[in-house]
């Protein structure tokens, strides 16, 4: 339903940039379509599961490079695994956040095709997670919390990446940031699947944005490896339970940061004043806290996870 609803919306802004741009625009044309798009959007209610996969996807979503300039001051990218390369797709550096020195990293996806090629449409070889490692140890050094913003479809899955490392580089981040002595808050912006998302999940608190999805994979390869047929995407998304809403009943994510109606991506100067609340929201509750505590926390959410899951197969 919301991919169709989203079609004419598109179709509706691209008429009103139209009317816009003539010499004399037809406002009564114009306030029409607003009145349309106005109706449209309140349509987006009551989504199902698959309708949050296709608007956690969407292109025009916000990216982690909009949230950093929107969100944090001083942003100082950093660059480099220490072994000789650059991985476009994780993006990071130092930041100031109301004044607090910060490290802030995560997936970064593109715009356009262009784009997208150039960050491997947000699936990080092992380079990309050892400079999220790398910028992870250098905020514990100098006492910075992490911030980290989740929105990839997996960790790239190509032999040459295998080749270098990629579990490896996973498994590394995971141990690691199971005892960072440092607050982690991590964000699912967008799609968070398989271990590419939890490489830099590992957090304090964990968010979602309303719309999110985040998994063990995405819904057409559950359904490839469950019914052979990808195709059957839809039906894997209400098995999965892969949303938001689901996962804070599991006990998985800490909270929702809510979105406008219809997605981030129509109002995102309101999604970015959101997660800036809920991020200084978070990092209060750590002020006072000693930084084996924090890593005992963290511990402790996760183990938590663990058992629940072992005590409902049993």
């Amino acid at each position: 339903m919301v991919k169709e609803i989203d079609e004419r919306i598109q179709a509706i802004d691209a008429e009103i940039d139209e009317l816009m741009a003539e010499e004399a625009v037809d406002e009564p044309r114009v306030y029409v379509l607003r009145r349309e798009k106005h109706e449209l959007i309140k349509m987006c209610r009551d989504l199902t599961p698959h309708d949050k996969v296709y608007i956690a996807r969407h292109k025009k979503r916000p990216k982690i490079t909009e949230y950093i300039s929107n969100i944090f001051e001083d942003f100082f990218e950093q660059r480099g695994d220490d072994l000789g390369k650059d991985d476009m797709s994780i993006y990071g550096g130092i930041a100031t956040f109301h004044g607090m020195p910060v490290t802030v990293l995560g997936h970064r996806k593109g715009n356009d095709l262009s784009e997208n090629l150039k960050v491997n449409f947000g699936m990080p070889g092992p380079e990309g997670y050892r400079k999220a490692l790398r910028l992870m140890k250098q905020a514990e050094k100098f006492g910075r919390p992490v911030i980290t913003f989740i929105d990839t479809p997996g960790a790239y899955p190509g032999l040459e990446a295998e080749m270098y490392g990629q579990g490896t580089a996973i498994a590394n981040n995971l141990a690691k940031m199971s005892d960072l002595k440092v607050p982690v808050i991590a964000i699912v912006t967008g799609e968070g699947s398989s271990g590419g998302a939890l490489a830099i999940g590992v957090a304090n608190t964990v968010l979602m944005l309303e719309n999110s999805v985040y998994s063990i994979l995405s819904p057409e390869g559950y359904a490839s490896i469950l019914w052979k047929d990808s195709g059957r995407s839809e039906e894997a998304c209400e098995l999965m339970k892969l949303t938001a809403q689901d996962l804070l009943s599991f006990g998985v994510i800490d909270d929702i940061i809510p979105e406008p109606l219809g997605g981030a991506h129509l109002n995102p100067k309101m999604v970015f004043k959101t997660v800036d609340r809920y991020i200084r929201r978070e990092l209060e509750k750590y002020v006072k806290t000693g930084p084996e505590e924090i890593a005992k926390q963290r511990y402790k959410k996760f183990r938590y996870i663990d058992e629940m899951y072992l005590a409902e197969k049993a």
